[in-house]
Order: C-alpha cells, then sequence, then structure tokens
C-alpha cells in the first residue's frame, strides 16, 4: 500500500551570515552572481561552521541547519525535538515558508497553518474578531467558511470579552489563545506549532494538546510539533525526529526518539554525577561516595518520573562502634527545600551493623516531577546526636513527569512532600 505523503523535505540545509543584516557584503553579492552567470555553485556554500552555540567558529557564515530530510504523511503527528539552537524553530519557519532554504526544497500536500511565535501573523490594531477574518484569508478560505467557524474559535480561546478590542492590548497569554484558536479551527491540512504554547496557562496547554490529538486523529490533519515539555511530546506524536547542532541525528518512533534525546542530553551535559567531598560529624561509619542507576547498573542523572532506580553507597565502616544505625536521604529541589525523604529504619526496619561497607536501595516508580534535585544522606543511630551528614552529596535530574499519559507535565513547585516506599538490603 502506498504512503499518503503530504509534506516531503529533501536536503533542507540554512546557512547565515553572522553579525550582518541581509546576504552580506556588496562584494559577496557580486562574487555569487558572477558564479551563478557562469552555472557555477555559490562559493559561500563551500564554507561555514556547524550550528555549535557552545564554540566559538573560526568562519563568518554558520549553518543552522544542513540536509534535513523527512517525509510526514497525511494524519501524522511529528515531534521535533533538540536543545535550545539546535534548528528546530529554523526548520519550522522554513516550512511555514516565512524564510527561504539555502539550499533544498520542500514540497507540500495541503493548505498550512502555523504558530510559531506570540503574534505572528496578527494585526495588533486590529480586534481580535478582525484577526481570525485575516488570518483566514491567507489561509485561502472564504467569509462563509470563517464565519461559520467563528463562534467555536471565539468559545476555544475564551477570549470572548475581548474580541472587539485590538489585539495589541491582549496580554501574550491572550493572544497564544486566539491564535491557536485560529490556526486549528480554520482546517488547515498541515498545521505547525512551535514552542509558543508554554506561554498559556496549565488549562489551556491540556485543552491545546487535546485539540491537536482530535484533529490529527478524528480529522485526518497533519501536525508538526515542537516541543520541550516531553510529556505533551509523548502524549501527542507519534513519530519524532531529534536536531542537534542543525543536523538530524535521529528519527524514528516517538518513545525511542525521546529516549535517545534524553539520553544524548545525559551524554553531553551530565557525563558523571555532581559529587562533592564528604565531611563527617561525629563518630561512627562515614559515607564515602553514592552512585544514583537505573535498574540495569547504568550510572545516571537524568531519569523520567515513575522509572525505577538504585542507589548504591560504599560506607567507611567503624569497627569500633557497637551501635546500629539507619541511613536517611532528604531530597531537595532547586530552592533547597527538602521535598521528600526515604529512610531504611523508618517503616523498612532496616538497621545496619558498624563494618557495613555497601548499601544498596532500590526505589521503585520514582514519582518525582520534572526538575532539577539534590540528595543529603544522613548515617543516623537513633537516639544519638552523633552523626554523619553529607548535604547536596549528588545532583541529579527528573526530565519528563506523565505517568497517567495526561499529556500535560506539572511543575516541581506544585508537588507536596512525598514519603518514598523503597526496598533496602
Amino acid at each position: 500500500m502506498s504512503k499518503d505523503i503530504i509534506l516531503k523535505a529533501e536536503g533542507i540545509s540554512k546557512q547565515y551570515r553572522l553579525g550582518q543584516v541581509g546576504t552580506g557584503t556588496m562584494a559577496h553579492d557580486l562574487n555569487r552572481w558572477w558564479h551563478q552567470i557562469r552555472g557555477k555553485e555559490n562559493p559561500y556554500l563551500k564554507i561555514g561552521d556547524v550550528n555549535d552555540r557552545t564554540t566559538k567558529g573560526t568562519s563568518d557564515y554558520v549553518w543552522a541547519l544542513q540536509d534535513i530530510n523527512f517525509e510526514v504523511e497525511r494524519g501524522e503527528v511529528l515531534g521535533i525535538i533538540g536543545k535550545n539552537g539546535a534548528g528546530k524553530s529554523t526548520l519550522l519557519k522554513i516550512l511555514s515558508r516565512v524564510t527561504a532554504p539555502t539550499t533544498g526544497h520542500i514540497k507540500f500536500g495541503g493548505r498550512v497553518a502555523s504558530l510559531l511565535e506570540v503574534g505572528t501573523g496578527f494585526n495588533g490594531e486590529m480586534t481580535g474578531r478582525e484577526n481570525i477574518f485575516l488570518n483566514g484569508a491567507i489561509l485561502g478560505m472564504t467569509k462563509k467558511e470563517i464565519t461559520s467557524k467563528l463562534a467555536e474559535i471565539i468559545d476555544f480561546s475564551g477570549c470572548e470579552r475581548y474580541i472587539d478590542t485590538p489585539v495589541k492590548r491582549y496580554s501574550s497569554g491572550m493572544t497564544v489563545r486566539l491564535a491557536f484558536a485560529v490556526a486549528a479551527f480554520l482546517d488547515p491540512e498541515i498545521l505547525i506549532i512551535d514552542e509558543v504554547l508554554a506561554v498559556g496557562d496549565a488549562e489551556f496547554q491540556k485543552k491545546a494538546i487535546g485539540k491537536m490529538q482530535d484533529i490529527s486523529r478524528e480529522g485526518g490533519r497533519t501536525v508538526l510539533f515542537v516541543s520541550h515539555n516531553m510529556a505533551a511530546v509523548k502524549s501527542l506524536c507519534t513519530r519524532g525526529i531529534v536536531l542537534e547542532n542543525g543536523c538530524s541525528v535521529y528519527s524514528g518512533n516517538i518513545n525511542a526518539a525521546i529516549d535517545f534525546y534524553i539520553n544524548q542530553q545525559n551524554q553531553l551535559t551530565y557525563i558523571n554525577p555532581v559529587v562533592k567531598k564528604l565531611v563527617g560529624k561525629g563518630i561512627g561509619p562515614k559515607l564515602l561516595r553514592c552512585n544514583l542507576k537505573d535498574l540495569n547498573g547504568v550510572n545516571k542523572s537524568f531519569f523520567s518520573a515513575g522509572e525505577d532506580i538504585s542507589l548504591q553507597l560504599e560506607i567507611l565502616p567503624d569497627f569500633d562502634e557497637k551501635r546500629k544505625y539507619v541511613v536517611v536521604w532528604f531530597i531537595h529541589n532547586s530552592f533547597d527545600e527538602e521535598y521528600a525523604i526515604c529512610s531504611s529504619g523508618k517503616m523498612n526496619n532496616k538497621y545496619y551493623e558498624p563494618a557495613t561497607t555497601k548499601i544498596d536501595c532500590d526505589i521503585e516508580s520514582f514519582g518525582l516531577l520534572s526538575g532539577d534535585y539534590s540528595i543529603r544522606f544522613v548515617l543516623h543511630v537513633p537516639g544519638d546526636d552523633n552523626f554523619d551528614d553529607w548535604q547536596h552529596a549528588i545532583n541529579f535530574k527528573i526530565v519528563s513527569h506523565d505517568i497517567n499519559n495526561t499529556g500535560f507535565e506539572y511543575s516541581s513547585i506544585w508537588s507536596p512532600k512525598t514519603f518514598l516506599k523503597s526496598k533496602w538490603y
């Protein structure tokens, strides 16, 4: 059975000249023209640095995108993910025909509506109602078609009270609400959405994701979606493309694409967990080092919410000490607030001998919300004020939280404090 391809990108590349507006100097333009009339390649396509914002580079030219190739089937939802500066927005601007590629071409099989930045395509002097008709006309719709959708657009946006007010007086959130409603309800065959939805509040994000699911599954329309919200990407998309430094480094099933992206981030940013030197207090055993691992034994500092993890502790024993002790660890959030607690003693009734040299702890369904965290360890003899306390011993990150597949990723600052269920050995 043949594929119904609605969008095909072949050899898409985009080159920019740094520090300049336009194509460059007159001398460069003349050089391009001279090569063109002789039937030769643009000489400046042979130069240029890769799009790596972490390095200084040696050329005035940079490739924001290089040789991007992909196909999208009708009704498919494609997620485009990558770090800031990877080339995602540049690719969407090319697909939306806001800018032209330096090389390559794109074939479309239908009308395209895009939501790239707050207020894109809106005239600030016109009212919300007038902008709905303006955007519909740009998409090639008749006034009758737009009027038939008008009530749905206004209701979905939640801006009915302000619909006859000039858009320049809207907040960024209101503008995004109206812009998304226009793009979603005016029946484009291809809908392109950038990270701009993050400007909306939690309720609108959930509603927008639900609407995109409806138009792709029931309406058979195609969606291209860029977001750093991995829960939304996983819930909405069927396939993913990972961009890195302007190049496509992975394409495949959305779950595999997200795993590739997370592992890539782990390798590039968190080569080793951040562990600080122990400063012991009191007498008794002391903590030497700690490691966070997945249940396959791989050292990690990036985890998804709900993922099982293993904590391994190495202990400097005290053979003169007679009393058993418990291990307590406190998880602190990015504001250094105590966020969760886990204890070998409480509920688990696990006490360790002073001669113990290694302690393992498995956490099932590590239920923290997305965010940055650190762990404080305490080796504590019950009833004694002397204990070993290692604050900010190890840092880790939860990169996504959508255990129930809601499509919405909650902020860690909303979470209650949690006692973690655990097994100790």
